[in-house]
């Protein structure tokens, strides 16, 4: 009897609700024919961590993914979607099922933290900036040359579908084809796909918006068509789809700016150019990384730490301000954390700007550019035709995620396209309890 493979599906958003025979034919197919079941993100319930939480069965205090960027200490520098698989702790999955079977080899397409890590291949968007300005598209990949072999059938990823105000389907399509397109040529036993659809019109228009239903639709609809590729493949017969949701978002009706706080308190170190004003890490005593609904507070002194958590204390859309001890109580305490760790509450969401004047907000506020901003900009993914940019208004934002999965809204689904073996032992499955689930299957 051969061994299984198994194809994991990383779906940020889909909840258990989602799955529906009429609107989710093949998801739901799937779970009646194997397994669904409500799967609990580890806080911060964000993108990178729980990819890692799920890559390699550890939570974020051992893995040390805090966040979906850093603050990196000892050159004063904030950088999100950080590349280097370096930067994550512990045995991933594919490193597990080599030392099982050295023969075992493992795929990963779009994960975060993924540059240089131990899988066999890879392929995650590396765009390449030019020196005068303008961007090449391109992807990181592994082995060397295994995109520039993809682009004669496959071309460049879309990756202005990927993020940013044209962010869709295209993206989704292109990841999958490109994982089809491996699978003939290769063969690898486990695959990890990140499917980043249902982000989108989930923050823009709530959860449970019109817009949301449909791209449940769509979503399902490239899932129908690339199963079916692969069932009729050659490893069609060994190939579990295992669906995992990373996290659950709720609909929200406000921001929070946290680095508008800092600043009314004198912290913020700030500095003009051209008129606008910029965030000066080096010279500030306080400031906030801020991802979706946590913010990590970094508080240069020591002494004062509880001085800057007071002025968080009581102010309206912040569920929980966390220092000190209370660190370890939410699992964050590891040394890229903040001394502050502040949680939103879930119809609440964190904002990065410091201005108190859009007219006096750095241009790359009204851009998309996912490294100069001290934070995760949801406002990225539309487009204001009166500034020809990205539009500053934070109501626009409908949905968010990342604090604590206490209530069963803010689970996400975990879907089997065969009975699991041994679901976890604890009953309800968490993110870390993936890796376990993949390996016993692969058993």
């Amino acid at each position: 009897m051969s061994r299984r493979r198994v194809i994991l599906l990383s779906t940020p958003g889909l909840r258990v609700g989602d799955v529906t025979k009429e609107g989710t034919p093949t998801l739901h197919g799937w779970a009646n024919a194997g397994h669904i079941a409500e799967l609990t993100p580890t806080f911060p319930c964000v993108t990178s961590p729980v990819q890692a939480s799920m890559l390699t069965g550890c939570p974020p205090r051992e893995h040390g993914v805090i966040a979906n960027g850093f603050y990196h200490r000892d050159r004063d520098e904030v950088e999100f979607w950080v590349a280097p698989n370096s930067v994550v702790r512990g045995e991933f999955i594919w490193d597990a099922l080599r030392r099982a079977d050295p023969t075992l080899t493992s795929a990963v397409w779009h994960a975060q933290n993924i540059k240089g890590a131990s899988v066999d291949f890879i392929v995650t968007p590396a765009p390449i900036h030019e020196p005068d300005g303008t961007m090449k598209l391109w992807c990181y990949s592994k082995p060397d040359g295994l995109y520039a072999e993809m682009l004669p059938e496959l071309g460049h990823f879309p990756l202005q579908h990927y993020w940013g105000p044209l962010a869709g389907i295209q993206s989704t399509r292109w990841i999958l084809g490109g994982a089809r397109w491996l699978i003939a040529r290769h063969a690898p036993a486990f695959h990890f796909i990140y499917l980043p659809h249902l982000d989108y019109a989930a923050q823009k228009f709530g959860p449970d918006s019109a817009p949301a239903r449909q791209a449940l639709v769509d979503l399902d609809a490239e899932l129908a068509a690339f199963a079916a590729w692969v069932n009729s493949s050659r490893v069609g017969d060994d190939t579990v789809f295992l669906v995992a949701g990373e996290y659950a978002m709720t609909s929200v009706s406000g921001a929070v700016f946290p680095n508008r706080t800092l600043r009314q308190a004198g912290l913020v170190g700030m500095r003009e150019k051209d008129g606008r004003e910029h965030l000066d890490l080096r010279t500030s005593q306080a400031f906030t990384v801020v991802d979706h609904q946590l913010a990590h507070v970094y508080v240069k002194d020591s002494a004062r730490v509880m001085q800057v958590a007071d002025l968080f204390r009581g102010m309206q859309g912040i569920e929980q301000v966390c220092a000190g001890a209370d660190l370890g109580a939410i699992g964050m305490d590891h040394a890229r954390s903040g001394e502050i760790v502040l949680i939103a509450r879930a119809d609440h969401w964190f904002a990065y700007p410091w201005w108190l004047d859009d007219a006096l907000a750095p241009p790359f506020a009204r851009t998309v550019d996912i490294h100069r901003k001290p934070g995760y900009d949801p406002l990225e993914m539309f487009f204001d035709p009166a500034t020809k940019g990205i539009p500053l208004n934070t109501d626009l934002i409908q949905g968010s995620h990342g604090a604590p999965a206490s209530h069963a809204r803010q689970r996400a689904a975990l879907i089997a396209s065969v009975p699991l073996r041994q679901p976890s032992a604890r009953g309800a499955l968490r993110d870390v309890d993936v890796k376990g689930e993949v390996l016993e299957l692969m058993r």
